[in-house]
């Protein structure tokens, strides 16, 4: 059975962007079954009431199979390897990340990987990208993953969705890593050689 999760923040007892990661996992499941039924995940979520950050991880098929909850450290991230795919496809997220997992294994020195596809920026193996230009933040058009705090983000006009060649990656002076678990300007670094690498 294809499986795939939601990954959700929970700040001192409070659930996060809980609207995207509804609408998400409905439709996920939408595209793989048919005949379902909405499932409010508000219903299924009872976060500890403890103060910090917590990650809820759901794993689900048609139903929900699971429901764990867990303390939170962002991973430091300062570098990436560029990695070339031309395949791949995570449109969905899927607890299945091999492919991922085999370009994470080839990062190097690099803490991360920033997959290019097709000649263009998609995503980090574990988050949306966004690069600034010294005006506005763009995001890749085509990231693999459509990713619940990229859609808020772009709701609020904070990003703009534009496709972004590997060849006009020096046109930017930052990039940041975001995602549900990564809040904005919570991982971000400059554009230079030093920090992606080829």
């Amino acid at each position: 059975m294809c499986l795939f999760i939601e990954t959700i923040r929970i700040e001192n007892g409070q659930i996060c962007n809980l609207e995207y990661h509804t609408e998400r996992f409905n439709r996920t499941r939408a595209a793989f079954w048919n005949d379902i039924a909405f499932i409010d995940l508000k219903e299924f979520i009872y976060p500890p009431n403890i103060l910090g950050v917590q990650k809820c991880r759901i794993v689900y098929g048609k139903r929900i199979e699971e429901i764990t909850y867990a303390s939170y450290q962002v991973r430091e991230v300062t570098s990436l390897r560029l990695m070339v795919d031309n395949t791949i496809d995570y449109t969905y997220k899927k607890i299945d990340r091999e492919r991922l997992n085999t370009l994470f294994s080839q990062r190097g020195a690099a803490d991360d990987i920033l997959v290019i596809k097709n000649g263009f920026l998609t995503d980090t193996s574990i988050a949306n990208i966004a690069l600034y230009d010294g005006n506005t933040w763009f995001t890749p058009a085509h990231p693999l993953l459509n990713g619940t705090k990229r859609a808020k983000l772009l709701e609020k006009h904070l990003i703009v969705e534009k496709d972004i060649p590997l060849s006009q990656i020096t046109d930017y002076s930052y990039i940041m890593l975001f995602n549900a678990m990564i809040d904005w300007e919570q991982i971000k670094f400059a554009v230079n050689e030093k920090y992606l690498i080829l």
